[in-house]
């Protein structure tokens, strides 16, 4: 399907929302007009382009695709076919981003590997972009930390950024996170929270690749690249317990390991108690391995009712019916940026929410990977703590000055001397 029948179907399938909470009437002006920028190319940015478009087919905005990096030709030459994009506006390597952020785009869709967001976020704000980052936006506290800074200077520029825990965006969501916040289940005295699946995708390595490129290729399976899939993939179910609750844990006591893994050196599972003080607990469990019972989703228990997923059993407080354009959170997040950005809807900036949901993904795997407990003070205010300062190597620097290291492809054991080996 070319672009021009993708943006037509999509307009016809907002029409048949009538089921949902809709609103209408409140699309930008007919003549509205946005230049679009792409960092990143694979699946994650199809699925973003596919749902901005949707998004702007919803608000009557028209899009113009104006530059798209990734460290790939064969990834740009296949975005650009299938988005009808011309060629000359693709732009392949590991510094290709800084064309992104240099172009004419007013906004940018960032969707490389999570190592490489604070780098890229901050080359687009700096440049005067509005953004829409995909989660996690880091894979360690340094890179984290980053981020918020990020954030506060987009803020001061007036730049949106809206970020991939579409969670927040989305009806169901919104719809339970209203019920709690109006008393529904009382205080929330405990939960769980859980993404168990099997392994994504897996690249093999190539004959002749280096090994810059077997990394970028096989991201997903190295922590210093993807952060780990408690980083890369839970952060979803993390980033709820951090908005159901209003505050961050305290500490992180973890554990995991690794019996089944084909490659990268990650582990197979995790699970962490996330303390968040006051005696709340949430107990974390996420799992890749294929053949195993699969579970994704939160339950909460509050001292007058519980929560299982966006289903609310409490009490029935008498709240006004939710809106909004489209019930997917994916869409959802790309018509409040457009909406931020045209001036038809309030401001958004979720870089220091993601970035702390983030953080504690971050904070839940190096106690699961040294066996030790891990405090949020340490994460982010003690700069005595040797885990304030840590950073994966190899950085996203690295990669464009070509002086990439392999790391291990074995996991770090914890207990041992060797737990924080992939954070130094």
């Amino acid at each position: 399907m070319n672009r021009r029948s993708f943006v037509k179907s999509a307009a016809l399938a907002g029409a048949s929302l009538s089921t949902f909470s809709v609103l209408r009437g409140q699309s930008a002006p007919a003549a509205a007009r946005v230049r679009l920028g792409i960092i990143g190319s694979g699946g994650r940015a199809n699925a973003i382009t596919k749902s901005f478009l949707n998004a702007a087919a919803l608000l009557n905005v028209k899009v113009e695709f104006v530059a798209v990096a990734d460290v790939f030709e064969d990834r740009i030459q296949a975005y650009c076919e299938k988005f009808e994009i011309p060629a000359e506006r693709g732009h392949a390597g590991f510094s290709s981003y800084q064309r992104v952020a240099e172009s004419n785009a007013d906004i940018i869709l960032t969707a490389a590997p999570p190592a490489f967001r604070p780098l890229h976020l901050d080359a687009c704000i700096e440049a005067g972009k509005h953004c829409f980052v995909e989660k996690p936006v880091g894979v360690d506290p340094v890179g984290a930390r980053r981020i918020m800074a990020i954030g506060e200077l987009a803020q001061s520029k007036g730049l949106n950024i809206v970020a991939g825990t579409q969670r927040r965006y989305d009806l169901a969501y919104r719809s339970a996170y209203q019920q709690i916040a109006a008393g529904a289940i009382g205080d929330i005295l405990g939960g769980a929270i859980y993404w168990n699946g099997r392994v994504p995708w897996i690249s093999p390595r190539k004959d002749g690749q280096s090994d810059a490129l077997y990394l970028a290729r096989n991201w997903l399976n190295f922590t210093e690249l993807s952060g780990d899939h408690i980083v890369e993939q839970h952060i979803h179910q993390i980033d709820v317990a951090n908005w159901f609750m209003g505050r961050p844990p305290r500490a992180f006591l973890g554990m995991g390991g690794r019996a089944r893994r084909e490659t990268g050196n990650q582990y197979d599972f995790f699970s962490v108690d996330f303390d968040y003080g006051d005696g709340v607990h949430i107990l974390s469990q996420c799992r890749q391995i294929s053949g195993c019972y699969n579970r994704v989703g939160e339950s909460f228990r509050g001292s007058k009712g519980f929560t299982q997923g966006t289903k609310v059993a409490g009490d029935s407080p008498d709240l006004p019916s939710l809106q909004q354009e489209h019930p997917s959170g994916q869409i959802q997040e790309q018509v409040d940026l457009l909406k931020g950005v045209l001036g038809s809807g309030p401001y958004r900036n979720d870089a220091h929410a993601v970035a702390e949901s983030t953080l504690c993904a971050v904070g839940a795997r190096i106690s699961a990977y040294t066996g030790q407990i891990v405090r949020w003070i340490d994460l982010t205010e003690n700069v005595n703590s040797p885990l304030y300062s840590l950073q994966l190597a190899p950085s996203p620097k690295d990669f464009e000055s070509d002086s990439v290291l392999m790391p291990a492809e074995t996991p770090p054991i914890p207990g041992s001397a060797d737990g924080l080996k992939v954070n130094a």
